[in-house]
């Protein structure tokens, strides 16, 4: 009996330590868990506190970088020196001259009030002019505040220049209106905008700006001359000109054959077939409607300065604006900008828009000399290869590209389609020569284009 009562002691004593055992060992891991969940707890607030802390000294830095002008940092600098070696040593001159700057600094904060104030309304009369013609507009400046706005300045940004207007004093709902005039303008793109109030103070340590989103994009057309219809000249037919080719079915009828298998019985000639006792068809010659391919070369070492430029591009828009008015099918290229690494090979052209004569003009306004680009004799042979058949082809480039380079850029195009070279040197008299198989037209002036188109077409 004592046996049995000794065993089941044992035995309910170890369950009991197990038991404990468990408690503690669950209580311990409860409390590493919370204590994980405090320490994570603890890294998200700290990283979220750096991070906000980071993007409020970004921004101030931003602020500040925006705001002080180098002389309100030399004042800056001036104060908090004298401050330092004055307190530090005992230097009175130094606490004046640091007292002084930063009293300088307060007094130049309230000029910075305001600069928010304004309502600027920016609008021009024109948005698409000529080269060598200005654009006239107006600036209207409204407080729409409920406060009155101190004289301040506005800033537009035309080009690579800058239109000031100083801005008075104005009262809550007043206006101020002033007229903009931009004097004669470039072939280009012209970016006129955006308006910019500017609040600084006399002295220049501390400035303000606050930009308006009203941006104009003013194309500035080159100029361009009226040119003879190329219906009296070089080509003839408005609907489309036979060809040398032969095919079964055209409208210039060209003679009789005899019938092949395959043939249209559409085309069999009944009177010469009763005549001869054998089949017998028509034969056509191809008309093809006319077509028409103005190449400008854009390449810096094919030109001798920048208004050479200027002219062939001129030229080149005076042929294209003939041809649209002319109802013509008339492709422009040009060559495209190509990255000095794979120079050599990539080949690229850019056509410019010809349905209409403004979108012609705008891309015109868009063309550029480029210093890495194909030679205009490649820009030739990709017209030649990605368009369609042609009937004329002008080829417009400066007076460094020499007359054999000019016939190896004809040579690009079929033997069925007329070429003219154009060379624009203004330092030459107008001529016309021609170079076979191909006619070259040379002019100095835009004027001289004309009576040279004129010229050929009567000869």
């Amino acid at each position: 009996m004592s046996l049995t009562e000794s065993r089941l002691t044992r035995t309910v004593q170890s369950t009991g330590t197990t038991g404990r055992t468990h408690v503690t060992a669950t209580a311990t891991s409860v409390a590493s868990s919370r204590r994980s969940r405090a320490f994570v707890r603890a890294a998200v607030w700290w990283t979220g506190m750096w991070r906000a802390a980071g993007s409020g000294i970004a921004a101030a830095a931003e602020w500040t970088a925006g705001t002080v002008r180098p002389a309100g940092v030399l004042v800056a600098a001036a104060a908090t020196a004298g401050l330092v070696l004055g307190i530090v040593f005992g230097w009175m001159e130094f606490m004046v001259a640091g007292a002084a700057s930063l009293v300088l600094l307060a007094a130049a904060v309230p000029f910075l009030f305001g600069a928010r104030a304004y309502d600027v309304d920016l609008t021009l009369t024109h948005e698409r002019v000529v080269a060598g013609e200005g654009v006239t507009g107006r600036i209207v400046v409204r407080n729409d505040g409920h406060r009155i706005a101190l004289p301040g300045r506005l800033d537009i940004p035309v080009a690579g220049g800058l239109v000031e207007f100083g801005v008075p004093l104005l009262r809550p709902g007043h206006t101020v209106e002033q007229p903009l005039e931009i004097p004669g303008l470039r072939r280009g793109i012209v970016t006129v905008g955006p308006a910019t109030t500017v609040r600084s103070d006399p002295i220049g340590l501390l400035r303000r700006e606050h930009s308006f989103p009203d941006v104009h994009d003013v194309y500035v057309h080159p100029r361009t001359t009226a040119l003879p219809s190329t219906s009296a000249g070089l080509i003839r037919d408005l609907e489309g000109s036979p060809t040398r080719r032969l095919v079964d079915a055209d409208m210039s009828f060209h003679a009789i054959r005899e019938y092949a298998p395959g043939d249209s019985r559409r085309q069999i000639h009944w009177r010469s077939t009763a005549k001869t006792g054998r089949l017998m068809v028509r034969q056509y010659e191809e008309s093809r409607r006319s077509r028409m391919a103005v190449v400008l070369a854009v390449a810096e070492a094919e030109y001798a300065d920048a208004d050479e430029f200027e002219l062939a591009v001129s030229c080149a828009a005076s042929l294209g604006l003939r041809a649209v008015h002319d109802a013509r099918d008339v492709q422009i290229v040009t060559g495209s900008e190509i990255p000095r690494v794979v120079r050599g090979r990539l080949r690229a052209i850019r056509h410019i828009p010809s349905a209409a004569p403004r979108p012609m003009l705008d891309g015109f306004s868009g063309v550029e000399l480029l210093e890495s680009t194909m030679p205009v004799g490649d820009v030739c042979r990709l017209t030649a290869e990605a368009g369609e058949r042609l009937s004329i082809a002008f080829v417009v480039a400066g007076s460094r590209v020499t007359l054999s380079r000019l016939q190896q850029a004809a040579l690009a195009f079929p033997s069925d389609t007329a070429v003219v070279g154009l060379i624009c040197d203004e330092r030459a008299h107008p001529r016309m020569q021609p170079v076979s198989g191909m006619t070259v037209l040379t002019v100095g002036t835009l004027d001289d284009l004309s009576g040279l188109l004129l010229r050929g077409a009567t000869s």
